[in-house]
């Protein structure tokens, strides 16, 4: 896959409120040609002036990127030109300014980091259940078989807080490199049931749903497109809250819009508008989950 020479026209029409479509895509497929695939990413997100991260592995891409709706077509046309990418699925938001602020293109071990074997997609990806499906089996209560559906957030404990399922099983990891060891501690508490992971983009969930199959669940599900997917196709029914994202919006609510929140320099929690009014809340320094604790240890 070359990357293309000519320099696109600045898109033209009159300004709107939301001009920027900011999308976040993966795929786990074998990649073997890294260090020749890296250069060409950064000079056609140069040329479109896209801003964002994208992650080369050899188990896959993952890309987070914000830009012009003319720039990101031309950039998604791009990217599916390559066969082995060809049906990559997307997801959309939109803001008034670009949600990243420099262009990251990085070459890394794993697509999401586990430290378990990686990912092999030719062996095939794991089974997923899509946002209306989901929807119905949380609203009459069962799956299809009639097996309860528990919901099991992949996520960190501070991206949980945020916003998640209703009812869903939370075990406050704090990084994803812990949830092999507690998901294989606590297998005996899904017997009979249907678990649905899920993460807010679906890269996190897809893995571990493949994981549980490895060690022996026996019918375990991603949540296709993880959150963010569901939001665009159901809106935030049997969801509570927001969804944290990795940029400078810092989480999105069911509408995909951004709210106003921040996140706490020094413990990483999310800091809602009102928990920005204490004093406890110092930019940089502190806020009210932290506040006092560094003090105290």
């Amino acid at each position: 896959m070359q990357a293309h020479t000519s320099s696109a026209p600045a898109a033209a029409g009159a300004a709107t409120a939301t001009p920027y479509v900011n999308i976040a895509a993966y795929k786990f497929i074998t990649l073997d040609n890294l260090e020749e695939l890296r250069p060409q990413y950064q000079a056609e997100c140069a040329r479109l002036s896209l801003k964002g991260t994208i992650l080369l592995t050899p188990e896959g891409i993952n890309m987070f990127l914000s830009g012009l709706r003319a720039d990101i077509d031309q950039y998604l046309a791009w990217v599916r030109s390559d066969a082995r990418l060809a049906d990559l699925e997307v997801k959309e938001s939109l803001s008034s300014e670009q949600s990243h602020k420099r262009m990251l293109v990085k070459i890394k071990k794993e697509i999401i980091t586990m430290r378990m074997p990686l990912i092999k997609p030719e062996e095939g990806r794991a089974p997923f259940v899509e946002a209306h499906t989901l929807k119905r089996w949380l609203d009459q209560g069962h799956d299809d078989a009639g097996k309860p559906v528990v919901m099991v957030d992949t996520r960190n404990d501070f991206e949980v807080d945020v916003g998640t399922f209703t009812d869903t099983v939370d075990y406050r990891i704090k990084k994803f490199t812990e949830f092999p060891e507690v998901i294989a501690a606590h297998k005996a508490d899904f017997d009979g049931k249907t678990v649905v992971t899920f993460c807010t983009g679906g890269i996190r969930c897809e893995k571990a749903a493949i994981h549980m199959q490895n060690i022996g669940y026996d019918n375990v599900y991603q949540l296709e497109g993880g959150i963010l997917k569901y939001f665009e196709e159901v809106g935030g029914a049997h969801y509570t809250g927001d969804c944290f994202v990795f940029d400078y919006r810092t989480a999105l609510n069911p509408q995909l819009e951004a709210v106003e929140t921040t996140q706490c320099f020094a413990c990483r929690a999310v800091v809602t508008p009102r928990e920005q009014l204490s004093e406890q809340y110092v930019y940089g320094e502190s806020c009210p989950h932290c506040y006092g604790k560094e003090q105290a240890a």
